[in-house]
């Protein structure tokens, strides 16, 4: 805002002034020139026109830094020199990187300009940095990288890197153009390979340029130094399962070991902190290794041994059931631990041949009759046999598999059932016939019920009522899921009956032939008795249906209800009244009921 107000008043004073300007003639005698300054130092840009008493104005790049002597918004810039000669030199008090720039000196009324001069402001880099200083830590056998940085300089710095005296070639340098569009940093890399240096050397980073010629030092020492060495040793092997067994753990460490850690299967052993340990082993001991963990300051070495312990079969990766797309592959992994050496035998089960011998099955497009169990096996010569089964299920349409002739009594509920494997479960269920269509629920004498069973899913039509257009319908039965659908057409047949009637006549009868006389009194008993056990017997007779060729015969069923009813009041006294044949006759109905 202050330049502006300079503008301003330059512009105000500048209209008073031209019409006082007398000094047409005013000349420059003294006019700045290029300088090259190191910041923080002083500089002093001349400017004299003697004999001139009009405006004098500073500007830097382009703009304005003052009226005559006024150059109060600026503090380190001050105009001195006599002004009875016309002096209006320009002095900067510790130059900064801002004064990197144009510097030009006006006399306004008399339209003169001194010529443009460049001030150019070199600055020191700052102090160099070494990554990872003062003391870079090295592995042996590590190649080393050393990293300096000089940040903040104009020209931007040069890097070199010595050793005892002497110039390391071989270091990468870049620089970056700081965000003034002034000043650089540089960044320079060396790399030297192991035989190429040793423990306790100094190295020196040294940055420089025209503000800072003799250059800024950073240095940093090499330790080279190296983790424990270890050597893990086992006492007696091969041994059976509940042998004793000693590790020994020897290590090598600069700086000296601090601690030793036991472990066995990663679980750490407690109560044992020495080079030393004992141990009664079994199985795990062959598939969990025991480790020695070995530390000093700068870190720690572990290693680690199994011991040759004899054993029978054990899982070591269990095998999992597979779920799979029909098409797709399934793999499955079985992975068994033994000693000595087993063998490992995948087959099917209900199958004696041998699929792999390799801890990896793989069945490439599995089809719908590939599911069913599959036996990983390992067999450890003269120890022992172990297995593991598990199961494979084929993804794909659904397929159903019901009688395609249902039987149902004329009148009667009635019921036809659709039963459905189905991987995935199937998502929709439909039974359709004439031009109903129904999936759950009620509709008029028809009702559907689904259940869910571990072999497959069941679907159950009911109809109440039986009437004879149901045996004239075909009924559909449809399952769909992601993969496809499957259809059966289901027909309902009629059960055949006997009649009760005609047994019984066919006893009546015979018994007529014995006697006229007695004959008619057992036939009004047995009539009597027939009166009132007719309407509560009835026999029904399920035959085999010989029309369903291509589907399993199903078993007669045989349905018989027997109803007795309590002798009336009235009928009793008549039986009395029989005689012992007609009695005899009287039973031989009882028998037939």
């Amino acid at each position: 805002c202050r330049p502006l107000r300079i503008q301003l008043r330059f512009r105000s004073l500048e209209k008073t002034y031209r019409k006082k300007a007398t000094e047409s003639s005013a000349v420059f005698t003294q006019q700045p020139t290029d300088l090259v300054v190191v910041a923080g130092q002083p500089v002093t840009l001349p400017c004299s026109i003697p004999g001139y008493n009009g405006m004098v104005l500073w500007l830097r790049d382009g703009m304005a830094l003052g009226v005559n002597r006024d150059l109060s918004g600026y503090p380190r810039y001050n105009i001195i020199g006599d002004l009875r000669k016309g002096e209006y030199h320009l002095l900067i008090q510790r130059t900064e990187i801002q004064d990197d720039a144009v510097f030009e000196c006006q006399a306004i009324q008399a339209a003169i300009r001194s010529r443009p001069a460049h001030l150019t402001v070199f600055v020191a880099p700052d102090n160099p940095v070494i990554v990872g200083a003062p003391v870079v830590t090295l592995q042996a056998g590590d190649q080393l990288n050393l990293t300096c940085h000089a940040d903040s300089a104009k020209p931007a710095a040069s890097i070199i890197w010595i050793r005892n005296g002497i110039v390391l070639n071989g270091a990468v340098y870049s620089k970056t153009l700081l965000r003034d569009g002034k000043r650089e940093s540089t960044v320079s890399t060396l790399y030297l390979l192991p035989h190429n240096i040793e423990s306790g050397q100094q190295i020196t980073c040294r940055a420089s340029n025209k503000a800072a010629p003799n250059g800024k030092d950073a240095t940093v020492t090499i330790d080279i130094q190296h983790p424990p060495i270890v050597n893990l040793t086992v006492e007696r092997q091969p041994v059976l399962e509940g042998s004793v067994v000693k590790f020994h753990c020897a290590a090598k460490a600069n700086p000296p070991v601090i601690y030793y850690r036991w472990a066995k299967g990663g679980y750490v052993i407690p109560d044992v902190s020495g080079d030393t340990y004992e141990a009664l082993v079994d199985y795990s001991f062959f598939t969990e290794p025991v480790s020695c963990e070995v530390t000093n300051i700068l870190g720690n070495t572990n290693i680690t041994r199994n011991v040759d312990v004899y054993f029978g079969p054990r899982m070591g990766a269990e095998p999992q059931s597979l779920q799979v797309d029909q098409g797709s592959d399934a793999v499955f992994n079985c992975a068994w631990t033994g000693n000595p050496s087993l063998t490992i035998v995948w087959m099917k089960r209900g199958s004696g041949v041998v699929l792999s011998n390799k801890n990896t099955l793989t069945l490439k497009g599995v089809r719908q009759e590939d599911a069913g169990k599959y036996v990983c096996r390992a067999v450890v010569p003269r120890v022992g046999v172990g297995e593991k089964e598990v199961s494979l299920t084929v993804n794909g349409p659904p397929t159903i598999s019901s009688t395609q002739t249902q039987q149902a009594l004329y009148g009667e509920r009635g019921q036809i059932k659709c039963f459905i494997h189905s991987s995935p479960p199937p998502d929709r269920i439909a039974w359709s016939w004439k031009e109903t269509v129904l999936e759950s629920g009620t509709s008029g004498r028809y009702t559907v019920e689904t259940v869910s069973t571990e072999e497959g899913v069941i679907s159950t039509l009911t109809m109440s009522n039986i009437v004879p257009a149901d045996f004239q319908t075909i009924y559909n039965c449809t399952a769909w899921n992601s993969f496809g659908s499957d259809t059966e057409i289901i027909r309902l047949k009629e059960q055949e009956t006997l009649r009760l009637a005609v047994i019984i006549g066919v006893a009546v009868g015979a018994f007529l032939a014995l006697s006229i006389l007695l004959g008619t009194l057992s036939a009004f008993c047995c009539t009597r008795f027939h009166t009132s056990l007719k309407g509560g017997i009835q026999v029904e007779i399920v035959h085999k249906d010989h029309d369903a060729a291509q589907e399993s015969e199903e078993h007669m069923n045989i349905k018989q209800m027997m109803v007795s009813e309590q002798f009336d009041a009235l009928i009793r006294p008549q039986i009395l009244m029989c005689s012992v044949q007609g009695f005899l006759v009287f039973l031989v109905c009882i028998h037939y009921e």
